[in-house]
């Protein structure tokens, strides 16, 4: 049995140069476009796909704190050229930060801040993506009800107040229109703003909430049925306009303006068990940003963001390859 050895030898040197697995594609920017830019002032987008067409909801506005703020409806067959399905005003108010969602019957949802004498959340409805209902008037007044989520059939949204004491509420629905809060508030430790829900497989939820107080970081809140009951573990940085989207494979995306000064747009992949947030791409971007909507499409990250980088703030759409 002398040539056990020798056989050992050889076959540890034939395995140690034979092939090797290559490490994994690193995430890579595909391309990126301006796609809109008419008004003096575009911004806040958000994206869905629907009824196989891309739509994107922004608002047209004179500045970005003017009072003129108006819905502008983009779609696109291919995500190349987009042109104008719909464009949404109100002699009332001033409209800002469009959602877009699909609702339980299959109609497509749009919902939006008012400002009037008093702050109301409105929604529309349409089938076709170009004849959309009336505005409605949902959840509480004084209460911005930031995006809404649909989960079994149900709707849920972050809202937060507008004037005297800020707090977050989380909010349910059946129909779309009618919301009730579940509980009274939902972080009770600071100024909570905007909140992005997911729902995971288990029917948990977790919700990426903004923080307003100066240095205060984002913070990220689990809860399962009936979401009365959160933990919140705090991420350590804070993310602006800040966005959720649970990928095939079940890796989570983050997106959002970093408000550390820059104004950049980024990506990360966020670790709900740990509460981190890790960076893997920034966005081309900066000054005046935000958004942003997020959509997975033939093997690519979508994303829609507003950008002031390039001079006025235009909407953005980029297309990421995740890699392996």
């Amino acid at each position: 049995m002398r040539w056990l050895p020798l056989l050992t030898a050889i076959v540890s040197v034939a395995t140690a140069g034979g092939p090797r697995k290559p490490p994994p594609a690193l995430p890579k920017l595909v391309e990126v476009e301006r796609i809109w830019g008419q008004a003096p002032h575009n911004a806040f987008p958000d994206l869905i796909r629907f009824r196989d067409r891309w739509y994107c909801a922004l608002r047209e506005a004179g500045a970005e704190g003017a009072s003129d703020g108006a819905l502008q409806i983009l779609t696109s067959g291919d995500g190349e050229r987009w042109v104008s399905a719909a464009r949404i005003t109100s002699p009332q108010g001033d409209l800002r930060g469009p959602k877009l969602s699909i609702a339980a019957d299959g109609r497509l949802m749009l919902n939006a801040g008012a400002n009037y004498p008093h702050t109301q959340t409105l929604a529309w409805f349409t089938r076709d993506g170009r004849t959309w209902s009336e505005a409605t008037e949902i959840g509480e007044r004084n209460v911005w009800l930031w995006r809404v989520t649909w989960q079994r059939a149900r709707a849920f949204g972050i809202g937060y107040s507008a004037t005297g004491r800020q707090f977050a509420r989380l909010y349910i629905s059946r129909d779309g229109l009618r919301y009730d809060p579940l509980g009274d508030e939902l972080f009770g430790n600071g100024l909570a703003s905007q909140g992005s829900l997911l729902f995971l497989e288990d029917d948990t939820a977790l919700c990426l909430l903004r923080r307003d107080e100066k240095g205060a970081n984002s913070q990220l809140g689990s809860a399962g049925p009936p979401y009365r009951a959160w933990k919140w573990k705090d991420l350590g940085l804070r993310l602006g306009g800040a966005n959720l989207l649970r990928l095939p494979d079940g890796r989570i995306i983050a997106a959002g303006s970093l408000d550390n000064g820059d104004g950049r747009m980024a990506l990360y992949w966020l670790d709900p068990q740990a509460g981190t947030l890790k960076e893997f791409l920034a966005l081309p971007s900066g000054g005046d940003t935000g958004g942003p909507g997020l959509a997975f499409e033939d093997g690519l990250l979508w994303i829609s963001y507003h950008s002031s980088h390039e001079g006025k703030a235009g909407v953005y759409l980029a297309k990421v390859d995740l890699g392996g």
